[in-house]
């Protein structure tokens, strides 16, 4: 009987928390729609794609989607041979048009066009619009993509981004494909040209032979790939199992020395990211994070708030981004280590979606993340520990209510 009536009390105490973290989520997002039909677009700063040489790759980074598309519909403009196209949303609006007519000419010119899009990203996009050329070989991810066969692995979305034209020029980083990316939001991204592609062309290439079906074209290896490089690339695949990006994240952490400044569109970090990035302040880093003031997920954005009071404590500076979404997903370390790529910190991409990043080890690339990131951080403002624990008690109820669903997110 006693144990009868535990069970009990357990089903109500957990079926009442669920009931209160749905209360909470529901009035997050009515306020949430209400703040987005009344927010006016302000203009933010950007700079012109900067490139230069990173060992034999040439590497130019986009801080506006404009400047980046234009680069993107060139390169398949320009194509000859092959087109490796992979992204998570394709909005069906002019600027994913503009895509969608670049590759079909493409194909019509006798260039092979290989498409992947993630299917769940896109499902409030109208599905004519993913009817292509027939000349067009297109991969549709599934969350349940590369589970044929054991073990089982976890299944995940296909959160990456990546293009690679002609095996010579490639590009990787956090912008989606739409007209409000091109203009409404702040986000990086870099093209390479050189050596370096041919790892960006085969993580491309195994994704595409992993997952394809009997009707899809196998892609042959790049002929060549550099063993040294200051670029390599750390790629998640829950089909294998395989997360490397946490591990890069953590390594460059505790190697820090003097300074380490992330920008996150979603910043959700681990128990040990928390403590790497809160023991490199006790060691006299400067660590400072840009997240947005207010993200295009609300509910993401109130899970953030649950690190805030540990890492604001112990000394980690917290900026704001004001008055657009900034998505992009970078960091720079020590003025010689450097990360642009597809995964935010946070579980799902951490240890959930496949993902793609950059990592560069060269000092005068660095120097330009780090003016992108002081151009980034005159548009913040500093979110104080004082400020943050003067903040309504409503609120830190409402935290506490839905902090258990982080190791979701």
């Amino acid at each position: 009987m006693l144990m009868g009536g535990v069970r009990k009390a357990v089903r109500w105490g957990l079926l009442g928390m669920a009931t209160a973290q749905a209360g909470v989520i529901a009035t997050l997002m009515v306020a949430d729609r209400r703040r987005r039909r009344s927010r006016q677009h302000v203009a933010f700063p950007t700079v012109a794609p900067q490139t230069m040489p990173a060992g034999e790759t040439e590497i130019t980074v986009y801080t506006k989607g404009r400047d980046l598309f234009d680069a993107m519909i060139a390169a398949i403009d320009a194509a000859e041979h092959t087109v490796l196209l992979e992204t998570y949303i394709w909005k069906a609006d002019r600027t994913g048009k503009q895509f969608k007519r670049a590759v079909t000419a493409a194909a019509a010119r006798g260039v092979d066009v290989f498409l992947v899009y993630d299917s769940f990203a896109n499902l409030v996009v109208p599905q004519s619009f993913f009817r292509f050329d027939p000349r067009i070989q297109v991969l549709r991810h599934r969350p349940w993509t590369g589970l044929r066969g054991f073990p089982v692995r976890a299944p995940g979305l296909n959160h990456r981004k990546v293009l690679v034209v002609d095996s010579r020029v490639g590009f990787l980083g956090g912008y989606n494909l739409g007209s409000e990316y091109a203009t409404r939001w702040r986000d990086t991204h870099m093209r390479m040209v050189g050596p370096a592609v041919a790892d960006l062309e085969n993580a491309f290439v195994d994704y595409w032979n992993q997952t394809r079906s009997p009707k899809h074209k196998t892609l042959p290896q790049p002929d060549a790939r550099p063993w040294e490089s200051p670029i390599t690339l750390a790629r998640n695949v829950p089909s294998v199992g395989v997360y490397p990006i946490r591990y890069m994240y953590l390594e460059a952490i505790d190697r820090a020395r003097e300074r380490i400044w992330l920008t996150h569109a979603y910043l959700i970090p681990d128990d040990d990211l928390v403590f790497a990035l809160v023991e490199a302040v006790d060691r006299g880093v400067d660590v400072r994070i840009i997240v947005p003031a207010e993200s295009n997920h609300v509910v993401a954005d109130w899970l953030s708030r649950v690190s805030y009071q540990v890492l604001l404590s112990r000394g980690v500076r917290v900026f704001l981004y004001q008055n657009a979404m900034v998505h992009a997903k970078t960091a720079t370390i020590d003025g010689v280590w450097s990360t642009i790529g597809t995964a935010n910190i946070d579980r799902l991409s951490l240890v959930g979606n496949y993902e793609l990043n950059a990592e560069v080890l060269d000092a005068d690339i660095a120097a330009m993340m780090e003016e992108i990131f002081t151009m980034d951080l005159g548009n913040c403002r500093e979110l104080t520990l004082e400020e943050w624990e003067a903040r309504p008690l409503s609120a830190k109820v409402s935290e506490a209510i839905i902090a258990p669903l982080r190791p979701l997110l």
